[in-house]
C-alpha cells in the first residue's frame, strides 16, 4: 500500500483490538480502550487499530509526540478480514497492517523467516 497517509511509528508496533469496537468512539474513548481493554499505554507512539461489527470501518489511533492522531478507512462495498477471536490485542507489524488494509488475511499470509546460518 504505497502512499499511505499513516505516519508509521518508529517502534513498528501495531496492536489490533480483536473483535468489534463501537465506532462512535473517538480519540478519548479509544485511548481509554487501549489502556483498559488492551492493557497498553496509548502514549508510546504505537498504532492501535479497531474495527466495527460490519468490518467496513477501521480506525487507527496513535500518539504523535504532541497529541493524538486518528486515522480512519471506510470500505464502500467490501469487508476487512478482521480477527474475531483470540487475544484482546493482537500484535502485528507494519507490513501485516498494510496487508489487512488491502483486504488480505493476515492469518494465512506468509510470515517472514529469519535464519542465523545456512545449514
Amino acid at each position: 500500500m504505497s502512499g499511505s497517509p499513516i505516519i508509521w511509528p518508529p517502534s513498528g508496533h501495531v496492536y489490533l483490538a480483536v473483535g468489534a469496537t463501537d465506532m462512535r468512539k473517538s480519540i478519548n474513548g479509544l485511548s481509554i480502550l487501549v489502556e483498559q481493554s488492551l492493557g497498553r499505554s496509548p502514549f508510546t507512539g504505537d498504532l492501535f487499530a479497531f474495527c466495527n461489527r460490519q468490518r467496513n470501518i477501521i480506525k487507527i489511533l496513535y500518539w504523535d509526540q504532541s497529541g493524538f492522531a486518528l486515522w480512519q478507512k471506510r470500505l464502500e462495498k467490501q469487508r476487512f478480514i478482521w480477527p474475531q477471536t483470540g487475544e484482546d490485542a493482537l500484535a502485528i507489524d507494519g507490513d501485516q497492517l498494510r496487508w489487512l488494509l488491502s483486504g488480505l488475511d493476515i492469518a494465512s499470509a506468509h510470515r517472514s523467516l529469519y535464519y542465523s546460518a545456512v545449514a
